[in-house]
């Protein structure tokens, strides 16, 4: 053992002449422990919060989406369909025609998102799972249906059960704007409710599923036949590896379309959330720092105590640095003991968190209890940061020139 640590650790469990010091120590490794155990908890139930949202939205996402780089519609080639049904790696893939159009039930009325999917939808994604009322279906015998977001329900009053139609419209290019009518310059689909869904706050309050026939003929796509927003596909390889080396080789022979993965699809919102982990993470490290500043204390006070020491190992040949060296392993160590005593601390109570559920969400949502997950390279991050500023804290003390004069 290298003779600064081994010096530092005999002043960390020796008993010092002026209690006080023991007291600021300890109280300083407390606060570091609470502190390191906070990151813990709040970083792990901020990873159960985004692993729900990632989970809800990839029922609702295919695998990989194929876009147009420039425009909102495409007409596919022939040679990209035949080779999409080609392709062995493929499960299942389908067009999906997406728009905002107006729909009205009844008295109420709302702007919505409409998707047009076809029957394959429901192999492609697991929104049948989310199913709050009613059961998914996109036609009973020869009527259309359409399921929506709960959300959206909500707004307009409308339920499975009920008989009154959906109605959608869209403006028709052709049609000219007349002031006595002016609903007869737009088109008009009908439909019955088929389900309601819940997927997430955004996409329940303003999607609508309908049938792929319906919404072609609402925005008249018979002037340009096979027309579609995108290409909807399923993988048997649905791992990130296997939809990664998909998306580069399809990309690499189609430059002209964007082939977008789940992450993609929403690259907005999964940006967002990685800024707020990050941004959580430094406002917690701050407070650490804040609790820190105790370390300052004890050890200047430490240093001040030590005086006679200090002299001794001056006269027995001992540098300044190797001094200094002692000092600040000695604050160090405060820290390090805290962040290990933090790190186990905020371990379990994820772990148990996990395993019993024992603080529970108020109001009603999803889930009962907070959700939480434990990351190992959140762990490492944590430490990683204050072990960081546990030593710049140490080390803050033996910098002082004045101080530095009296003790040499």
């Amino acid at each position: 053992m290298k003779l600064p640590l081994f010096i530092a650790l005999r002043y960390l469990f020796a008993r010092k002449s002026h209690n006080v010091i023991n007291i600021i120590s300890a109280v300083s490794a407390a606060g570091m422990a609470v502190g390191t155990a906070a990151l813990v908890v709040i970083l792990s139930v901020y990873n159960g919060f985004d692993r729900i949202v990632r989970e809800n939205l990839s029922d609702l996402d295919p695998q990989l989406r194929i876009e147009p780089r420039e425009g909102k519609f495409f007409v596919p080639a022939d040679s990209l369909l035949q080779a999409l049904s080609a392709d062995p790696r493929v499960l299942s893939w389908g067009p999906v025609l997406e728009e905002n159009v107006f729909l009205r039930y009844g008295d109420a009325q709302a702007l919505v998102f409409a998707k047009g999917v076809d029957e394959t939808f429901s192999v492609r994604t697991r929104l049948p799972e989310h199913c709050a009322a009613g059961e998914f279906a996109l036609a009973k015998g020869e009527e259309p249906l359409a399921a929506m977001g709960a959300g959206l329900a909500w707004k307009l009053g409308a339920r499975p059960q009920f008989l009154t139609p959906l109605e959608l419209w869209f403006p028709d290019p052709d049609a000219q704007i007349s002031p006595r009518n002016p609903s007869a310059s737009l088109r008009r689909e009908q439909l019955g409710l088929s389900a309601l869904f819940s997927i997430s706050a955004d996409l329940d309050a303003k999607l609508v599923i309908l049938p792929f026939e319906v919404m072609d003929r609402l925005l008249e796509s018979d002037r340009e036949p096979g027309r579609v927003s995108a290409l909807e596909i399923s993988l048997k390889d649905g791992s990130d590896r296997g939809v990664r080396r998909f998306q580069r080789e399809w990309a690499a022979a189609y430059p002209q379309f964007a082939f977008k993965d789940r992450y993609a699809q929403h690259e907005t919102l999964y940006r967002m959330m990685r800024f707020e982990k990050a941004a959580i993470y430094l406002i917690l490290l701050f407070v650490v720092l804040i609790i820190a500043f105790n370390i300052f204390g004890a050890l200047s006070m430490l240093m001040l105590e030590k005086r006679d020491d200090i002299r001794i190992f001056a006269a027995m040949g001992a540098t300044p640095a190797l001094i200094r060296r002692i000092f600040v392993l000695e604050g160090w160590l405060i820290s390090l003991l805290g962040l290990a005593a933090g790190l186990v601390l905020g371990t379990a109570l994820v772990a148990l968190q996990q395993a019993t559920g024992w603080i529970r969400m108020p109001g009603n949502f999803l889930v009962s209890a907070y959700p939480v997950a434990l990351s190992a390279g959140d762990l490492v991050v944590i430490a990683v940061g204050v072990a960081v500023v546990g030593y710049v804290i140490a080390l803050l003390p033996t910098l002082g020139r004045d101080r530095e004069q009296d003790a040499l």
